[in-house]
C-alpha cells in the first residue's frame, strides 16, 4: 500500500458476497465508481433479507452508507452482511466491505459501511408480513 492508512483484517466468517472490481467498473484512472460499490451493497444485504423473509423483498431506504477508503480496480471485494432488526414488514441489514489488495504486499482496509431497510413483498409486489423465524 503506497499511503500510510492502516491496514486491518477480513471477519473470521464467511463472506456473503466477493467479487472483484473489474475495469468496467471504474473511472480512467481506475478509481472504481461509488454508484458500482452501492450496486454490490444492495445485493449483498438483499441476500440474508430474501432467506428470513422466505421470499422476494425490495429495497426501501438507504439509511446510512460511508465510503471510508477509495476501492480500485483488481480489489478483491468481500461484502458481509448481517440482519440488525426485523419488523413486521421490514428487514434492517448492516454491510461491511473490504477490500483486499496488492498480491505482493497484501493490505486490506475496510473501504465501506452502510445499512439497508428492505421490505418483504408479496407476489402483487405489496409489502407482505416477515413470517415468523422457525427454529
Amino acid at each position: 500500500m503506497d499511503d500510510n492508512r492502516p491496514t486491518t483484517t477480513l471477519p473470521q466468517r464467511h463472506a456473503t458476497l466477493r467479487v472483484v472490481a473489474m475495469p468496467s467498473d471504474c473511472n480512467y484512472t481506475g478509481d472504481v465508481f461509488g454508484g458500482w460499490i452501492m450496486g454490490q451493497v444492495d445485493i449483498a444485504g438483499s441476500i440474508p433479507a430474501i432467506s428470513r423473509a422466505k421470499g422476494r423483498v425490495a429495497t426501501v431506504s438507504v439509511n446510512s452508507f460511508v465510503f471510508k477508503q477509495p476501492l480500485f480496480m483488481g480489489d478483491v471485494v468481500s461484502l458481509y452482511a448481517d440482519i440488525i432488526k426485523i419488523g413486521r414488514t421490514s428487514i434492517t441489514v448492516n454491510v461491511e466491505v473490504y477490500a483486499q489488495r496488492d498480491p505482493v504486499g497484501p493490505s486490506c482496509v475496510k473501504v465501506t459501511e452502510a445499512t439497508l431497510t428492505y421490505v418483504a413483498v408479496g407476489e402483487d409486489r405489496r409489502p407482505r408480513v416477515v413470517p415468523p423465524e422457525q427454529n
